[in-house]
């Protein structure tokens, strides 16, 4: 019986679902006995470090008291050598046996009589060496017969025993933790390992017989791509043929529109020169003729101002014609991939419009993050002059200008290029159309068609790439250009 497509995404599902239950109970066992096998181990640690310490202080107070003993008996202040020593380790195990075992539930008030009973043996200790360096044997010799330090050492020992046994007792309670936290860690393991084989064994058997199902629908797929590919070729071949019609489109309307232009201003030409043969005719006839008056106003006056709006237009027309055989060239000149220095461009871009620059009293910042990249030259030029002239041609007037140019790398080996103004800025309106041909936004008080950022936007997709705009009217612009490291292929034909 052959599995469904949803039988299988069901039943992965499913099984993922379980394994991954298991996992997760895995996981979450092991940090669970994880963290009690650390809480048992720091207090092993802890109580080790106790038994120490109380170890440690008891050798510390036999070695005073021995040391006390051979000065008292002797005289000699050799046997004095190890009792500073002792005694300042003493001090130090006996800070450290409090800090260690303030946990214990009950010990306070021992340890707190456990301090009392050290210091004042060694205050007992001191005060015989100290008479016994004064010459004062009858009276050191009648405080050592009080009993008073065997006494106090008597009692020190009974709690240095007792600590040593609740630290032991603590050492076994953890070692038999540590063991029975191990043997529950392995028996869960091995339960949930169990669970996991047989999930992973069922979805081997449910992967294995759906591929070889995807197996032979690949077949007669790959049967019907051999037919779609010759489909495509053949619709990829059509659309060329659309792209070059188009192009001879271009250039035939452009043709046919620039006949009837030149005849225009040829007309107009001849037009303006039989002016002045009105005028001289006007000027030489009688002045009280109404229809001479109204003559001479029109040679002077009216057909002038006509012939001037007519020029205009043919001007305007002729530039609006050769902008878009620009973009059409544009479209179908061949891409040369170079190593290209960004900063190069952007310094030769700057100077270029220098002079205008510093009438503005602006000046650029240049910050490349990724300061080469592999591009064609002249379309990279292309957009950094159109972008720069744009920027000191709508600059504000009230303030001098800022350029901040940078650049930053972005995934999939891709670039983008900031350009950012402090100029006048584009109203939110205008930000969605600024890049369409003969579109202007703003006060038009600037010449120009609206053709440099359709010319922009244009070389940039040819090299792969794209770009936007983000702007606050009266503060200023940024053109964000996105595009590839690297162009793909060294020469191409651009679309």
């Amino acid at each position: 019986m052959p599995i469904s497509s949803r039988f299988f995404v069901q039943s992965t599902t499913a099984l993922l679902l379980v394994g991954f239950l298991a996992l997760l109970g895995i996981v979450g066992m092991t940090f669970w006995l994880g963290e009690r096998a650390q809480v048992y181990f720091n207090e092993v640690i802890a109580a080790r470090d106790a038994r120490s310490a109380a170890v440690d202080l008891r050798n510390a107070l036999q070695t005073a008291e021995s040391s006390q003993r051979g000065f008292l008996y002797t005289g000699n202040e050799v046997y004095l050598a190890s009792y500073g020593p002792a005694k300042t380790l003493a001090e130090r195990q006996l800070a450290s046996v409090n800090r260690l075992l303030v946990s214990y539930e009950g010990l306070n008030a021992s340890l707190r009589r456990l301090t009392t009973v050290i210091n004042e043996k060694f205050a007992e200790m001191d005060a015989t060496i100290a008479m016994k360096r004064d010459y004062r044997d009858a009276e050191a010799l009648a405080r050592i017969r009080t009993n008073r330090g065997k006494a106090l050492m008597d009692e020190a020992n009974i709690f240095f025993a007792g600590i040593i046994s609740a630290t032991d007792d603590r050492l076994t309670t953890g070692v038999a933790e540590q063991r029975a936290n191990a043997t529950l860690l392995r028996l869960f393991s091995i339960i949930s390992g169990i669970v996991i084989v047989i999930v992973i064994g069922i979805a081997a058997v449910t992967v294995v017989r759906y591929t070889r199902e995807l197996r032979r629908a690949r077949t007669e797929v790959s049967v019907l791509n051999a037919g779609l590919e010759q489909r495509v070729e053949a619709r990829t071949a059509d659309l060329a043929r659309a792209n070059a019609d188009i192009q001879r489109f271009v250039q035939i309307i452009s043709h046919d529109l620039r006949a009837p232009l030149v005849s225009i201003v040829g007309f107009t030409s001849e037009l303006q020169d039989s002016l002045a043969s009105l005028r001289l005719l006007a000027d030489r006839s009688g002045a009280d003729d109404p229809d001479l008056k109204e003559a001479r106003a029109a040679a002077t006056e009216l057909l002038p101002e006509a012939i001037g709006y007519i020029r205009s237009s043919s001007d305007k027309m002729e530039r609006l014609i050769n902008a878009v055989l620009k973009l059409a060239r544009e479209g179908r000149r061949p891409l040369k991939a170079e190593a290209i220095d960004l900063k190069e461009i952007f310094t030769a871009g700057a100077a270029a419009i220098q002079h205008q620059l510093s009438e503005a009293g602006g000046k650029i910042d240049i910050d490349l993050g990724v300061p080469r990249i592999e591009s064609d030259r002249f379309s990279l030029e292309l957009i950094v002059s159109n972008l720069l002239d744009n920027a000191v041609k709508y600059r504000a007037k009230d303030r001098p200008l800022q350029i901040k140019v940078r650049t930053r790398p972005m995934a999939d080996d891709r670039v983008e290029i900031e350009v950012a103004d402090n100029g006048r800025g584009i109203a939110e309106r205008d930000q969605a159309r600024v890049f369409d041909l003969f579109k202007r936004s703003g006060t038009q008080d600037q010449p120009g068609e609206g053709i440099g950022l359709a010319h922009v936007l244009t070389a940039l997709r040819n090299l792969g790439g794209d770009a936007r705009v983000t702007s606050e009217l009266g503060r200023g612009t940024s053109f964000h250009l996105m595009m590839p490291r690297t162009l793909a292929a060294t020469e191409t034909i651009a679309a």
